[in-house]
């Protein structure tokens, strides 16, 4: 049973779907881009078994509110929008946290500062690495003497040659608004996703999520910070990944005291492809050193 909730956060109003018992163990799942929360359907359905589990669009995506300044898409008002969710829906639970893509890369946000780290008792990070930990992986990379972490570096340009256009004034969202919505489900079918319903937001959420690139990218990778988790983090390794290399993890144990690592043989949508898995794998870690029930996917 899915119970659907309207927040507000100051002038943006949030559309939130929670599923579950109320009283289980607290799950926030946050999607990335070009996505909404319909995203993590098949993941949130098995997880909700054992699980309270909340989903929601983040500003611009889905039913939620699209913010008209590109300033709005900041990584300050992404992790304002987590907290009001989490104060108006669990307020004072500590809960666990996950991301894909953009929801995991907005989600270091609030892992590695702000007032919530005192209730996030782990975080699943998915194809989504910090902006920060990445420009300071760059840096040492292109720096380096050795060649391969040069190669290393050039590979990992290469597969984000989107960013790039995701930057140039008209030419993103003018491809969502004249058709690449129509062919998106194709695309995603040869990744290897199954997709049984499409998303009837995806035109605008093409077209307005590109704000989240040109909000941060160039203020994050000119202008790093150093980031340390406040708690247990869980990395889910796509090693078919067309877009996020698992070398951009080489680091990651510099800044996460404690650290998991799992590599998947599926692309960067493998919430959709392989969802009994990662249903699992979050299930597990959430819950270990828990005694409660096992969680059964599938």
């Amino acid at each position: 049973m899915q119970n659907v909730l309207r927040i507000r956060n100051g002038a943006v109003g949030l559309n939130v779907v929670t599923r579950g018992r109320e009283e289980n163990e607290p799950v926030i799942l946050v999607h990335g881009y070009p996505d909404n929360h319909r995203v993590w359907n098949p993941v949130a359905e098995r997880l909700a078994r054992s699980f309270y589990v909340i989903t929601y669009d983040v500003r611009g995506a889905g039913e939620s509110d699209i913010p008209g300044d590109t300033s709005d898409y900041r990584m300050a008002a992404l992790a304002s929008d987590l907290a009001c969710v989490t104060d108006q829906v669990i307020p004072d639970r500590p809960f666990h946290l996950v991301g894909h893509d953009w929801g995991s890369i907005q989600s270091w946000e609030s892992v590695t500062q702000g007032r919530l780290q005192a209730r996030i008792k782990t975080f699943t990070s998915i194809s989504g690495p910090s902006l920060d930990h990445a420009a300071y992986w760059a840096r040492s990379k292109l720096t380096s003497r050795s060649l391969a972490d040069k190669v290393k570096a050039f590979r990992q340009l290469a597969s984000s040659w989107y960013i790039g256009m995701f930057h140039l004034p008209l030419l993103a969202p003018a491809a969502w608004r004249f058709g690449l919505d129509s062919v998106w489900p194709d695309y995603l079918r040869r990744q290897g996703v199954p997709l049984e319903t499409p998303n009837p937001f995806q035109k605008q959420d093409g077209q307005f999520g590109v704000n989240l690139y040109r909000a941060n990218f160039r203020r994050k990778l000119l202008f790093p910070e150093p980031r340390y988790a406040c708690c247990p983090v869980q990395l889910l390794v796509p090693l078919q990944d067309a877009y996020v290399g698992e070398q951009l993890f080489d680091d990651l144990g510099k800044w996460v005291p404690d650290l998991t690592r799992h590599n998947i043989d599926a692309g960067h949508w493998v919430i959709l492809s392989h969802p009994e898995k990662v249903a699992q794998l979050i299930a597990d870690f959430a819950q270990r050193g828990l005694k409660q029930k096992r969680f059964i996917a599938g």
